[in-house]
C-alpha cells in the first residue's frame, strides 16, 4: 500500500523551489491543454505568454493588471502569516470601490487634489469596515473568518448591483448599470502618455515596501509570525490573539479597498457591476506562490497579470473562451498545493496486513 508519511523536517530549499516547480508544471499542462483543444501548442504558448508583452504598451498593461494584485496580496499576506484567513478580499475590493466612487460623485463639480486624497481614504476605510465584520464576529463569537469573509463577497456584489441600478446610476446613461464618468480631478494621474498605467502602481510598490518592513522588521510583525507558527507559544508570551485577528483582517481589507479605489479611479473611470475581475481571489494564489513575501508578491503578481492578458489574447486570436486564464490559474494553484504536500510528506510503501 502507498501511504503519505510526514517528513521529520520540511526542506527549506524546496519550500522556495516549489513555486518554480508549480510554474513549470503549469506551462507543461498548458501545452497539453492547447493540444487537447486542437490548437498548435507552440502557437498557444506564444499567444498566451509572449504576445501580451511584446511592446511597451503590453508591458504597461501588465503592470496595470498587476497593481491591484500586489495591493491585495500584500495585505492578505500580513494576516495569512498569523493564520488569519481572509478569503473575502473580493468583497472588500468592491466596497472600497463603492466608497471611493461615492466621494467622486459627491464632489463631481469640485477641482483639486483633495478629491483624490479623500477617495484614497474612503477606499481604504471602506475595505477595512467590510473586513471588520468577520474580525468582530471572530473575536466576539469565535465564528469562522473564512466562511464569514467569503459570504460577504456575495453581499458586496449584490450591494454594488443595487447601487448602479439605483442611487448611483447615471441619469443620462440610457439605463445602463453604471455611474457617471468621473471628472479629471477624481482620476489617478497617468505615469506616461500613450498607455493606462497610473499612480496606483507607485502606491503598490510603496505598499510592498511597507509590508516588507512591517512583516520582517517590526515587533508586531514578529508577533504575528510567532502566532502563525506556534499558537501556544504566542499565548504563553502574552501575545493577544484577538489583536492578531484584527490586524490581519483590517490590513487585508484596507489594501483590497485601496485596490478597488485604484480600479474605479483608474482604468474604469466610473463604477459598474464589474468592479473587479476576480482580483480578490487571484491575489490569494499570488500570496501563496510568493510564500507571503513582498518581494515574491511583486513577481507573482506579474505572472498572474500575464495569465489575465494571455486569456484575452487567446480569446481574440485562437477563438478560445476568456475563462482559459482561470484554467491556468487553477493549474498553478493545484500544482503549488501538490508540491507543498511532498515538501511535508513522502510516499512510502507499506505491506498490507492480511
Amino acid at each position: 500500500m502507498l501511504r503519505l508519511e510526514r517528513r521529520p523536517e520540511a526542506s527549506h530549499l524546496m519550500s522556495y523551489a516549489s513555486p518554480l516547480i508549480a510554474i513549470g508544471l503549469m506551462l507543461v499542462g498548458g501545452l497539453l491543454l492547447f493540444t487537447l483543444l486542437g490548437k498548435n501548442p507552440l502557437e498557444g504558448f506564444k499567444v498566451f505568454f509572449i504576445n501580451p508583452i511584446s511592446d511597451w504598451y503590453g508591458v504597461s498593461e501588465l503592470l496595470l493588471k498587476a497593481t491591484p494584485l500586489m495591493l491585495i496580496a500584500v495585505g492578505l499576506a500580513v494576516g495569512f502569516r498569523a493564520n488569519v484567513w481572509n478569503i473575502g478580499a473580493e468583497g472588500q475590493l468592491i466596497v472600497g470601490g463603492i466608497t471611493a466612487s461615492a466621494v467622486a460623485l459627491y464632489f463631481q463639480e469640485s477641482e483639486g487634489v483633495h478629491v483624490l486624497i479623500l477617495m484614497v481614504l474612503a477606499g481604504g476605510l471602506g475595505g477595512m469596515l467590510w473586513a471588520a465584520i468577520p474580525a468582530f464576529l471572530k473575536t466576539r463569537f469565535n465564528t469562522n473568518e473564512i466562511l464569514v469573509s467569503l459570504m460577504l463577497v456575495y453581499v458586496a456584489q449584490l450591494l454594488v448591483s443595487w447601487l448602479v441600478h439605483g442611487p448611483m446610476m447615471d441619469p443620462d446613461g440610457f439605463n445602463f448599470p453604471q455611474s457617471r464618468m468621473f471628472e479629471d480631478s477624481a482620476l489617478l494621474p497617468l505615469l506616461s502618455e500613450g498607455n493606462r498605467l497610473n499612480l496606483a502602481f507607485i502606491f503598490a510598490l510603496a505598499a510592498l515596501l511597507v509590508g516588507y518592513v512591517f512583516m520582517y522588521r517590526s515587533f508586531t510583525g514578529f508577533q504575528m509570525q510567532v502566532a502563525g507558527f506556534a499558537k501556544n507559544a504566542a499565548r504563553y508570551a502574552g501575545f493577544s490573539a484577538k489583536r492578531m485577528v484584527w490586524i490581519g483582517l483590517l490590513s487585508g481589507g484596507a489594501m483590497a479597498g485601496l485596490a478597488g479605489m485604484a480600479e474605479v479611479a483608474g482604468p474604469m473611470g466610473q463604477i459598474t457591476e464589474h468592479v473587479s475581475s476576480n482580483y480578490g481571489f487571484a491575489a490569494i494564489i499570488v500570496a501563496f506562490v510568493a510564500r507571503l513575501n513582498p518581494v515574491g508578491i511583486f513577481f507573482a503578481s506579474l505572472l498572474m497579470a500575464l495569465l489575465y492578458l494571455g486569456g484575452e489574447q487567446a480569446q481574440q486570436y485562437m477563438n478560445l473562451p476568456s475563462s482559459i486564464s482561470n484554467v491556468f490559474q487553477g493549474m498553478l494553484l493545484l500544482f503549488l498545493l501538490g508540491s507543498d504536500v511532498f515538501i511535508n510528506y513522502r510516499l512510502r510503501w507499506k505491506e498490507a496486513v492480511a
